[in-house]
């Protein structure tokens, strides 16, 4: 019998201000119909939790974008990571995660590995108190005001630095809530 592996799929960019409209019990259907198991989804803002015996993150990812894109008619950026490594981003927040509010620190998950020196025009002191540090393909981001009014967030965002990388952002309260939700692949 094969291993089976628990992943979260992370979407990027849908149902935000009406826009890219994929409705959880649709993707639910979706994630299902290519043929995976234990499919649970978590929110409106695109995320899926399933089991596949495949090892292969990226063909995970590439087989939902283009699932999406044939039944809602839109492009939209996938990444899709094991139980294990997002309970690694949960362990090494560099930040005092549990003293925080979940609208207050946030991952950023990136499509690969990020050379610090992306990072390198972005002028932290202007920032403060907000700030960031880098993890394995994350940036975890504090923002105590939340994600809606940071300046810091926005400069990250600048094509300048993302370029070439597809990002996707959550709160903590869903990165807990996903590591948790693939932490027992069943």
């Amino acid at each position: 019998m094969a291993k089976t592996h628990a992943y979260a799929a992370l979407l990027r960019g849908i149902n935000v201000g009406g826009h890219r409209k994929v409705p959880m019990a649709d993707l639910h259907s979706l994630v299902t119909d290519l043929g995976h198991g234990h499919v649970r989804t978590y929110l409106q803002s695109g995320n899926a939790v399933f089991t596949s015996e495949t090892d292969d993150e990226d063909a995970l990812a590439r087989g939902i974008e283009r699932a999406v894109e044939e039944r809602f008619g839109f492009t939209v950026d996938c990444l899709v990571r094991g139980g294990p490594y997002l309970a690694s981003v949960v362990e090494e927040c560099p930040f005092p995660a549990g003293r925080l509010e979940g609208r207050q620190l946030h991952v950023t998950y990136f499509s690969e590995r990020v050379d610090p020196d992306r990072f390198a025009g972005v002028d932290l002191d202007a920032h403060l108190p907000e700030d960031f540090r880098l993890g394995e393909r994350a940036l975890y981001l504090y923002t105590p005001g939340g994600i809606g009014r940071s300046k810091l967030a926005d400069a990250l965002a600048r094509s300048s630095v993302s370029k070439g990388l597809v990002a996707t952002t959550r709160n903590w309260n869903t990165v807990v809530k996903l590591a948790e939700m693939t932490g027992d692949p069943a």
